[in-house]
């Protein structure tokens, strides 16, 4: 059963993750040709809004991840090692940027309520930054059985 729920929690990080973090780092540079060019139909306005959806969507398919995530460290018995308390406190904060911050931000892009591609832009990067090293600390963690 562990490894059913470890396969289904990697998978689920893989297939939700994955898309929103390359979805948010595409749409600042997409703004900013679409904020360059207002009259122009075709500068991007469709592909912002799918950038978009694709960010809504997979966030809230990427709930599964941490669910599937407590059920296997439950199961390994793992649920007060300090690399995964870490771990936890990083994906909240990197759930925290990305439904305060940065989501909000690409609606008022979307709606045109805003403009501020570069705050945007860092945002996404930190989103980004914390999902990274909580899959390092997943990858190399204390203890690990690996041998890494």
């Amino acid at each position: 059963m562990t490894k059913f729920l470890l396969a289904v929690h990697v998978l689920a990080a893989i297939v939700a993750v994955g898309p929103v973090t390359v979805a948010a780092s595409m749409f600042p540079p997409v703004a900013r040709r679409a904020l360059a060019a207002p009259g122009d139909p075709g500068a991007a306005g469709t592909t912002l809004d799918l950038l978009h959806r694709i960010c809504r969507v997979y966030a809230l398919v990427g709930v599964v991840v941490p669910v599937f995530g407590f059920a296997t460290a439950s199961r390994m018995g793992v649920l007060g090692s300090g690399w995964l308390i870490t771990s936890i406190v990083l994906t909240a904060l990197a759930a925290v940027v990305l439904g305060a911050l940065v989501l909000p931000g690409q609606s008022a892009v979307v709606e045109g309520r805003g403009t501020d591609t570069v705050r945007l832009a860092m945002l996404t990067g930190v989103f980004n930054l914390l999902w990274a090293a909580v899959t390092v600390l997943m990858i190399v963690r204390p203890g690990s059985t690996t041998g890494a």
